[in-house]
């Protein structure tokens, strides 16, 4: 199978992650898209994500409703720091019988040649980029890369929801319901206590 890795912190996800997903496993040539859930991201250092397993479990309530689309957690078990074409050379030795592509968003595409091994990630394996708002997309991309130019967008971020629920304000339509009630019910980005 054809699968689409779209890895990120998720915290929390939000409409424009389940967007993006959906969209790839229905309309980007994909057999499936992983939700690969990262522990820490080495580009954002001082941002320290919410507990590994409520992220985990977030992305599974929306690749629930996502047909093709599967939350995965191969990228938590791995050590830190953690790199996108290591995590990707992994999959491939765990799961030879898969090509594995990695799906990023037009902000990342901007951002490519800070990642380690970003030409090895092309070379090896290829990226789906997907538009975000802000972002521009490449006009002649280089081999190996495609740019999902007609996919839908949503301008939201993880930084706005957390921020959001914070201040005690309502997030409905920003993040998908089932991950609204998951945030109240865990008491999520807020000051008290975090239930596990």
């Amino acid at each position: 199978m054809r699968i689409g890795i779209y890895s990120g912190s998720f915290d929390p996800v939000h409409t424009g992650h389940a967007m993006v997903a959906n969209y790839c496993a229905q309309w980007a040539g994909l057999d499936e898209v992983w939700m690969m859930v990262s522990r820490l991201n080495p580009l954002k250092e001082g941002s320290l994500p919410a507990p590994d397993l409520h992220r985990l479990r977030m992305a599974k309530l929306v690749a629930e409703q996502c047909r093709g689309v599967k939350a995965s957690d191969f990228e938590l078990s791995l050590p830190l720091p953690s790199y996108t074409y290591v995590t990707l050379c992994k999959l491939r030795d765990q799961y030879p019988e898969h090509q594995f592509v990695l799906v990023v968003g037009s902000d990342n595409w901007a951002n490519l040649g800070r990642w380690r091994d970003a030409h090895k990630i092309i070379k090896e394996f290829g990226l789906l980029i997907y538009p975000r708002p802000g972002y521009e997309l490449p006009h002649d991309p280089p081999q190996g890369v495609e740019v999902l130019d007609e996919g839908p967008t949503a301008h939201v971020s993880s930084t706005f929801i957390r921020e959001a629920v914070a201040e005690g304000a309502n997030i409905n339509f920003f993040v998908p319901t089932v991950v609204a009630h998951y945030i109240k019910e865990h008491k999520l980005y807020t000051n008290q206590p975090e239930e596990i």
